[in-house]
């Protein structure tokens, strides 16, 4: 009997702590999504003709700041820890749904830990100087991919995956669905209003760049291009090259400096 108390008094501390961290890791998350969002404003109005919008410019971003390489690793160990949070999710997480509705929650969370882990791993390359651009590192990608026997199959699957994310968060901005996640009862009508505007333009403006690089992707393959193969970075910059390209590329950066603000939200009042 005390073993078994013991043991949930240990797990207890445990979550406890990979809560606190995942709760730092929001944060860190939040600042990448604000950085990038200034990087594509900078690309937007002509700021910045090399910068790169992506995971890795705002992460080089960081790196160029007094204390810049000690931030990086604290950002890498906090995005670790929310793909350990995320991990744990979609291993033993939600008990309280059953059929379909566990399995797409648990699906999700894993993609979720797979991401994190990988801007963890992103952080920490930047940190010791071998960090490349999404746009970059996708083409070489790509490239390899490609010349595998079903290449073109495997990266159009790779596409439709990424136009998918894309597309489910534009429709959980629309439908507000991640008002679930979020625990307002403290809050002011007020501040519940401005969280659900934050996520909604956030969502939607990381969907829809999102969907924009798997369109790309998805070109690559079936001309078996890899140089169309661009990250997020060379999506903002095929936006700005359409009509209105300066407009639409405007609002994708603010979207992504709401989704920020709503990652600094989430590190507080984020269900766990």
């Amino acid at each position: 009997m005390g073993t078994k108390v013991g043991n949930k008094v240990g797990k207890a501390g445990d979550s406890a702590v990979l809560e606190g961290l995942a709760r730092v890791g929001l944060i860190a998350y939040g600042v990448v999504h604000l950085l990038i969002g200034w990087l594509a404003l900078q690309i937007a109005w002509g700021g910045t003709s090399g910068g790169s919008a992506d995971s890795s410019g705002a992460l080089s971003t960081v790196a160029d700041q007094p204390f810049g390489k000690i931030l990086l690793w604290l950002v890498a160990v906090g995005m670790l820890a929310l793909a350990l949070w995320q991990a744990s999710e979609a291993i033993w997480g939600y008990d309280n749904r059953s059929g379909g509705k566990r399995v797409r929650k648990q699906v999700s969370s894993a993609a979720k830990a797979a991401l994190y882990a990988a801007l963890g791993v992103s952080a920490a390359l930047v940190a010791i100087g071998s960090g490349s651009s999404s746009s970059q590192s996708q083409q070489e990608a790509t490239s390899g991919v490609l010349a595998w026997p079903g290449g073109q199959v495997i990266v159009v699957v790779a596409a439709l995956v990424i136009i998918g994310v894309g597309v489910a968060g534009v429709v959980k901005g629309v439908k507000k669905s991640f008002a679930e996640e979020i625990d307002t009862s403290a809050m002011s009508p007020a501040a519940q209003s401005v969280v659900a505007r934050l996520g909604q333009v956030g969502y939607v403006a990381r969907g829809l760049a999102l969907g924009v690089v798997g369109g790309l992707l998805g070109y690559a393959a079936l001309t078996f291009d890899a140089q169309q193969a661009k990250g997020l970075d060379g999506a903002m910059r095929t936006i700005l090259e359409q009509p209105f390209g300066q407009s639409l590329l405007t609002a994708v950066a603010l979207g992504f400096v709401a989704f920020g603000l709503f990652a600094f939200l989430q590190a507080r009042y984020r269900r766990m």
